[in-house]
């Protein structure tokens, strides 16, 4: 049953009749979008084409428009290529788009139904936007953005035009996400209250999304609609082996934003971990509004928080602490530096070239050299870069001349990953050259 503390009246409103500052819902760039489009598709101009998306669209774009396109950095050349290439795709999506202000009433109650479980909400406004098919929807400040191009397709969009980067719309169609719109909102709505929306960590990430996909379930009073949700909880044991040996990691890609070509074949299972984490501490809190308000409340950069919270949870079988410890024991180190691995004084000047060996086959996708404490003026420099061995587990360079009676160094940092993307243990490359001799001196 709905609760509302007071109704708040929203408006609809295609075209730019109103002053956005006005609207708590606004869709207006819909219809520059689809102006804009007519246009486009009317000549193979390709100057032309742009000249229009310029003046119809992006001139005339809303603050959430301008701030969709700077959060994914969509350019012009994008949304002409997607225009090209897609006819299909964009035609079948125009209907969809084009109803968006049947979805009023329901965001509204949305919103009331979310200010229930949480009274502190604060005010925030909704854009429905066009982008180029990388965003479903995100948010900025307290903005919440809709990717309306997706969010409001269905199953009868089509999806063979794509290239294989756009590959994952086609199950992410078939789910019907236009019939998912008011929990989108609801999920982004969240993160428009939260401290950050972007973590330093796996696990800070994970609880941010998950703390936006349970309390939007506790808001509607129904279940998760995204698949990782249910898929999660059928595979959750090992699901929670895989999670707990990265989640003190810095690096997402095998959890969120990923392809399903995993061993799982499910992408995002991060947002199921964040879920199952909060779903258990709500259900060890009797006072379910103080879980909730603890939830939004979270600070999400503080990580002796984070793990107060998920050790409050006991979703894990042990306390994070261990977790952190055992994270840290498995990650990489550099086992051995040559030529100069023990004598880091009196380096002869001859030497032109490192190598570096890890205690573990590496990534050779990733790379991560920054400047040690001693600044720029010390730093170590490349003159040819070799890459890795044959098995991975040694890099070889080499390095510009050295000068006399001066500390070199170089940090070979925490980018670098092994096969199983666990983050390297930074390590300072430090040595000072020989002085120069006497008889040199005169």
């Amino acid at each position: 049953m709905r609760k509302y503390c007071y109704l708040l009246t929203l408006f609809i409103v295609i075209g730019c009749k109103n002053d956005e500052s006005e609207l708590s819902i606004i869709s207006s760039d819909i219809n520059n979008f689809w102006n804009a489009y007519d246009k486009i598709r009317s000549t193979e101009d390709t100057i032309q084409q742009n000249a229009y998306l310029q003046e119809l669209f992006i001139e005339k774009s809303s603050i959430g428009q301008k701030a969709m396109i700077d959060a994914r950095g969509y350019s012009n050349d994008e949304y002409l290529d997607a225009i090209r290439n897609y006819p299909e795709f964009w035609s079948s999506i125009r209907e969809n788009t084009n109803k968006v202000k049947n979805y009023s009433k329901e965001l509204e109650e949305g919103i009331e139904d979310l200010r229930a479980v949480y009274p502190d909400l604060k005010g925030s406004k909704i854009y429905f936007t066009i982008g180029a098919l990388r965003s479903g929807g995100t948010t900025m400040d307290s903005l919440v953005l809709i990717g309306s191009e997706i969010a409001l397709a269905d199953k009868t969009t089509p999806s063979f035009e794509f290239p294989d980067q756009l590959s994952h719309l086609a199950p992410y169609f078939e789910n019907n996400p236009k019939e998912n719109i008011i929990f989108l909102n609801i999920h982004e709505h969240v993160h428009t209250q939260q401290k950050t929306t972007i973590g330093k960590t796996l696990l800070a990430q994970t609880l941010i999304e998950g703390v936006a996909e349970f309390v939007a379930t506790r808001a509607l009073e129904t279940n998760s609609p995204n698949p990782q949700i249910a898929f999660g909880k059928e595979h959750n044991e090992s699901i929670k082996a895989e999670f707990s040996k990265e989640m003190f990691s810095p690096y997402l890609h095998n959890w969120i934003w990923n392809s399903p070509n995993n061993e799982f074949g499910m992408r995002d299972l991060a947002y199921y971990v964040g879920y199952a984490i909060c779903e258990k501490y709500y259900h060890q809190e009797p006072k379910k509004e103080l879980a909730i308000k603890k939830m939004m409340e979270l600070d999400f950069d503080n990580e002796r928080d984070l793990i107060e919270f998920v050790n409050h949870s006991k979703y894990f079988g042990q306390r994070l602490e261990i977790y952190k410890k055992e994270f840290e024991e498995s990650r990489p180190k550099v086992s051995k530096i040559e030529p100069f691995d023990k004598k880091k004084k009196d380096i002869p000047l001859d030497v032109e070239s490192i190598t570096i060996h890890f205690s573990d086959a590496m990534d050779t996708r990733f790379r991560n050299f920054e400047i040690g404490p001693l600044g720029r003026d010390n730093l170590i420099r490349f003159k040819e870069f070799h890459g890795f061995s044959e098995d991975k587990t040694a890099l070889h360079f080499d390095i510009e001349p050295l000068e006399a009676d001066k500390t070199y160094q170089i940090m070979v940092g925490s980018g670098f990953r092994n096969t199983q993307g666990i983050p390297l243990k930074p390590y300072l490359i430090e040595f000072t050259t020989i002085k120069p001799s006497t008889s040199d001196s005169n």
